[in-house]
């Protein structure tokens, strides 16, 4: 319909994905950040993992997939994720990366995902105030209610791990409002969908584009600014047409 090949479309992709992750990369370095939270979303790749083929079982970049993201609290600045697996040595790599784009002491806070305590130990070890924010679950769900739907949340249980975290501060709301956005606004995220993403290679660009957007380009309601404007990371709102300016200046 818009006379447009889709291999052209599929190839600006690749090309855009690459020069934002590598230009979001370069750019979040010595961040003042004061408070984040991180957590992690699910998504599959290829095919759901129950149907994957058992040639391709067990190869990453088939089934399962999840994208460790980090949040700052008060610029809403998303500055690292991390696409893999939800094991130890994903944790590891992501908060290994977060450690490293941050120019002081933070208070962090996660869920009660116990792959988090290790690695933030590894990467932080005591320079950091750290709390976990463990919600408690019902088992029973309402009639009619399918497996889609998450059980109803009883509680939440606030455990200060490393530090002198401030209480009040003990939080995942604004990341798990970020994982909302992300499906809201990634089609490959939607969980019941045939949009899903085919290769992991485009997977991971597109996040990479998403957030380009969302850091530099998007305002923010609440903040009237950009994150990236309100970290002071740039002075001016972008459009897309910079982003594409980015790929511009690569070649």
């Amino acid at each position: 319909m818009a006379n447009v090949s889709i291999n052209t479309v599929t190839k600006l992709l690749v090309d855009v994905g690459v020069v934002c992750s590598e230009y979001q990369d370069k750019t979040f370095r010595n961040l003042t950040c004061k408070r984040l939270q991180c957590d992690e979303i699910w998504s599959f790749v290829y095919a759901k993992d129950k149907n994957v083929p058992k040639k391709k079982r067990g190869k990453f970049g088939y089934g399962d997939v999840w994208t460790w993201t980090a949040l700052d609290a008060e610029t809403k600045l998303i500055p690292c994720w991390y696409i893999g697996t939800r094991d130890a040595g994903a944790a590891y790599h992501f908060m290994r990366d977060l450690a490293g784009r941050l120019a002081n002491r933070v208070q962090l806070t996660t869920d009660g995902h116990k792959a988090y305590l290790e690695a933030v130990e590894n990467a932080f070890g005591a320079d950091i105030d750290y709390a976990m924010l463990q919600k408690i679950y019902g088992t029973d769900k309402p009639e009619g209610e399918t497996r889609y739907s998450p059980a109803q949340c009883m509680g939440a249980k606030r455990a200060l791990i490393t530090g002198k975290p401030e209480y009040e501060h003990v939080s995942t709301s604004y990341v798990e409002r970020q994982n909302l956005s992300m499906r809201m606004g990634m089609r490959r995220f939607t969980r019941l969908t045939n949009g899903f993403s085919k290769k992991i290679q485009n997977h991971a660009h597109a996040i990479a584009l998403y957030f380009m957007h969302y850091n530099f380009v998007r305002i923010h309601k609440t903040l009237r600014v950009t994150p990236a404007m309100a970290a002071g990371v740039t002075n001016k709102l972008w459009t897309l047409e910079n982003v594409l300016d980015l790929l511009q200046k690569q070649s």
